[in-house]
């Protein structure tokens, strides 16, 4: 058996395949491309999933991939397991080889036999084999047995077993088919082994690879025209198998990161063992931190950005149970970098902001953590003094959704006690806030996807990029779901043509709007979109007369709205561009609109982008505009467009063909001379031909959209001309109300403001005086009991500030006191609580929490001081009889 590095094993396995005829392919993004199903890339074969539907065509019928996967969600919820068990991951990669319709079992079982025992040289007497057994509507698959000990395998290893582990379904329709598995001994006595370890949970039997054999459609269970093959060989695990370790965790996937937190932690050899759980969780978790930021992803809470904070947030309470009390995990992940970013450079490229990323959010936990640690313990006391051993669903959601604490941590550290987290309570609290906060959305209709599949439509021929009008044949129309011969006038309508000129919404630009005209009608076109691959589809509402299948119409598109797109769209490119060199290349497109009055451009960024740092990007995009720089594209391979420098989105699905729209370099001389960067990016929509066309660009907006991604908002052209012109009228407007000159207005509203801060302290200096006085009169009228002195009164017109400092000044004149202030100010109703810390018998927040009803709000606080508001100031004298009635006085 050869002894591999990782390395070594995933350059062998794409070489092999690759003198076989195998293209080899990059891996795909973490995030799926129009695969809304699926939060994260969880196997190899997802990247080619339209592929073996049908609905894609690629240049090749073999490929070969190191694939990047993440499991942590849905059926392959791995999380919890990471850390005590030797083999389950976060992240992991897929090895695997591909056919399209191309080999199948004669050609996949003998090149899986010559990898693993010429190439791998695993010994053949620790190999089992197994194969599907049949049921009462597939036979037993005898044809992989068959080539199994053709190849060489003794007869005696080859186990047949059911559905369960050897058939293998995409869904419930689609392809679907037996597989054949790979499992191998590490036992260190062959004698001991025996075919009951196969498929069962002895860590000695390790399943290193499946062969998944494509040759039926899951609804009919008919055999498929053209029979495909899927593979998967865990890097991981074949790492483990090659090294002569048992534990995966013991390879060189992780022994440096492992390494690396002991280093961090000032730990050796002996601590790690005694607790290897916590380390091995925080070596995983970094991998998916690091990769997961490099594709785009930003901690966030909601959907895959809520996955990557927790875990996160799972790696830093892990380096916390070990002693890390100060942030530590950036030093991990900066690991991640060095160990993988050969294998996959976009963690080079993209280093400084996942590592900016990192500290930000593991520095933002640390701080909930503190907190939350705090309540948690708290409601843990008060469940054991009860008795009890389950924790409040009520009381998991609280800290979730008022400390950020994750209802999986709230668990973990339950189940350290012995105890459990009523979930369902959980559950119950989570949608009751939603139901409370859950407003009507209004969803643009799309394209019923299940219709337009079913009918197997060619691909729509697109001549947009340089035809505004051309001659279609139409080969579909669906009206209110169903599948139409024809339309008449007032029906809405989704129409197909074999042709069009007509851009479908992508890539953040808007659909195309215009008009189909026929022989018998005119139908009104407000939409464009692709349901699904390659099939264009126009919404409209037949305008007149009727429309039929099989006519032939001239499609015409709105070209002036279609300019003004072109001009936001290339305005984008160049916008990018600028705030990469401007802000920092770890900028990277996190979503778009680019529609004919404005465009909006979403960028991973940590800070807001300073107004110099706008002003410089808008200077250096209107240069770029006024050099009429041409703007040009060409198809080219993949790859070849990344060796070009071209910018990829994120998460999107390229094919093996891509369009470069570039935008060459531009000068610009003045007091500081620079040239720009030329503008490569991947992108397959509709641009000027000239940077001129763009008119002029300015930026209207710079906002945060959640954490880590800023937004910019622009416009251009006859939008810019008009925005100019707005601001240049209110300009005029404000300076003749100040009756100065335009140049003086900035001058004169700073004496203004001065001059206003000057009269507002001088108020807030009769404010506090009449302060002073009032507190000698509310001390005299106050109750005094027990050696407590009460102060409960209504203190209208001030503002909460003058509350609390008018209470403050109470409690300071007085040893053991309660005082209740409420105020009508505004049409709001303000109350305060505050108590002595020599007053244990009462509690500021709880008083609060009774009285906010009263007055129509809610409140809550401190046992020293509380505070609450509410609209309804009619009831303000009710609250503090209640709060006589409370107190005893």
């Amino acid at each position: 058996m050869k002894k591999l590095t990782s390395n070594q094993i995933r350059q062998a396995y794409l070489s092999f395949f690759a003198e076989r005829g195998h293209t080899v392919v990059p891996s795909s993004s973490l995030i799926p491309g129009n695969d809304p199903t699926l939060l994260f890339a969880n196997s190899g074969m997802v990247q080619f999933k339209d592929t073996f539907l049908g609905l894609e065509q690629r240049p090749y019928t073999r490929a070969t991939t190191a694939q990047k996967c993440l499991r942590v969600s849905g059926k392959h919820n791995d999380l919890e397991e990471v850390g005590p068990s030797p083999r389950h991951h976060t992240f992991f990669e897929m090895l695997g080889n591909f056919s399209f319709g191309d080999y199948f079992k004669a050609d996949a079982i003998p090149m899986a036999w010559d990898l693993l025992t010429k190439v791998f040289e695993l010994p053949v007497e620790r190999l089992w084999f197994t194969v599907f057994e049949g049921n009462g509507r597939v036979p037993a698959d005898e044809d992989a047995a068959a080539m199994w000990i053709k190849a060489g395998a003794d007869p005696s290893r080859i186990l047949r077993f059911g559905e369960k582990d050897n058939f293998w379904v995409m869904a419930d329709t689609g392809p679907c088919g037996p597989c054949s598995e790979i499992t191998v001994y590490l036992g260190d006595d062959l004698s001991k082994m025996s075919a009951a370890g196969v498929n069962s949970d002895d860590p000695d039997y390790v399943e290193i690879w499946n062969n998944v054999f494509m040759q039926f459609e899951r609804s009919t269970m008919q055999p498929l025209p053209r029979p495909s093959v899927d593979t998967g060989m865990g890097l991981e695990r074949m790492a483990m198998v090659l090294q002569g370790v048992k534990n995966n965790y013991d390879t060189d996937l992780f022994v440096d990161l492992i390494n690396r937190i002991k280093e961090l932690r000032g730990s050796d050899e002996k601590e790690y063992r005694a607790r290897y759980a916590p380390y091995r969780a925080v070596a995983d978790h970094s991998r998916s931190v690091a990769f997961l930021i490099a594709d785009g992803v930003l901690p966030g809470n909601t959907g895959r950005s809520y996955v990557l904070r927790r875990i996160l947030r799972r790696a830093v309470y892990q380096g916390r149970t070990v002693g890390f009390d100060k942030p530590f995990f950036t030093g991990v992940v900066d690991r991640v970098v060095d160990l993988m970013g050969d294998a996959y450079p976009e963690l080079k490229a993209r280093r400084d902001f996942i590592l900016e990323t990192v500290d930000t959010e593991e520095q933002q936990f640390l701080r909930t953590l503190s907190g939350g640690l705090s309540k948690l313990g708290v409601v843990i006391e008060q469940v054991k003094q009860s008795g009890g051993a389950v924790i409040p669903g009520g009381e998991a959601f609280k800290l979730k959704d008022t400390d950020g604490f994750p209802l999986d941590l709230t668990e973990k550290i339950a189940a350290e006690q012995g105890m459990t987290v009523d979930t369902a309570g959980y559950d119950a609290a989570m949608n009751e806030q939603r139901s409370r906060s859950r407003a009507v959305a209004q969803f643009k209709k799309g394209a019923d996807t299940e219709v337009w599949a079913e009918l197997t439509l060619a691909p729509t021929s697109f001549v947009g990029y340089t035809d505004v009008v051309a001659d279609g044949q139409v080969v579909a129309i669906v009206s209110a779901d169903d599948v139409k011969h024809e339309a008449s006038a007032g029906t809405e309508v989704q129409i197909v043509l074999n042709k069009t000129p007509f851009y479908a919404e992508s890539g953040g630009q808007v659909g195309d709007t215009g008009w189909l005209i026929g022989p018998r009608g005119r139908v009104q076109i407000s939409d464009t979109q692709r349901p699904i691959p390659g099939v264009t589809v126009h919404f409209g509402v037949v305008e007149s007369g009727m429309i039929g299948r099989g006519e032939t119409v001239r499609a015409e598109i709105d070209q002036v709205r279609r300019n003004h797109v072109m001009r936001n769209h290339t305005a984008t490119h160049l916008l990018q561009r600028a705030l990469r060199d401007v802000v920092g290349e770890h900028v990277a497109q996190a979503g778009s609109l680019v529609a004919p009055e404005r465009l909006r451009f979403d960028f991973t960024h940590h800070r807001a982008v300073t107004l110099e740092q706008q002003r410089e990007i808008e200077q250096r995009v209107n240069a770029w505009v006024r050099a009429n720089q041409p703007v040009v594209w060409r198809e080219m391979a993949y790859q070849e467009a990344l060796d070009n420098g071209a910018i990829a989105l994120f998460g999107e699905k390229y094919g093996d063909r891509v369009r470069l729209v570039h935008a060459a370099a531009a000068t610009v001389a003045g007091d500081q001379p620079y040239t720009s960067r030329d503008s490569r990016e991947l992108c397959g929509g509709t641009h000027v031909t000239m940077t001129g066309e763009i008119g002029q660009f300015r930026i209207i907006a710079e906002s945060s959209v959640a954490g880590g991604v800023r937004r910019i908002e622009a416009v251009t052209g006859l939008g810019a001309e008009q925005w100019v012109e707005s601001q240049l009228h209110l300009l005029r407007e404000a300076a003749g109300r100040l009756s100065v000159p335009a140049p003086q207005l900035v001058e004169r509203v700073d004496t203004l403001l001065t001059d206003y801060k000057q009269r507002q302290r001088e108020l807030d200096a009769l404010k506090s005086q009449a302060t002073g006085s009032q507190v000698d009169d509310l001390i005299r009228a106050a109750t005094v009991r027990d050696g407590v002195t009460y102060v409960v009164a209504r203190v209208d017109n001030l503002e909460v500030p003058q509350m609390r400092e008018l209470g403050d000044k109470i409690r300071d004149h007085l040893t053991s006191a309660v005082v209740v202030l409420a105020s009508a100010k505004d049409e709001r109703a303000q109350l305060l609580v505050m108590v002595s810390k020599q007053v244990t018998q009462h509690h500021a927040g709880n008083l609060v929490k009774a009285l906010a009803p009263i007055v129509g709000g809610s409140g809550g606080g401190r046992p020293d001081m509380a505070q609450a508001g509410g609209r309804d100031i009619t009831n303000i004298d009710a609250a503090l009889n209640e709060a006589r009635v409370l107190l005893h006085i």
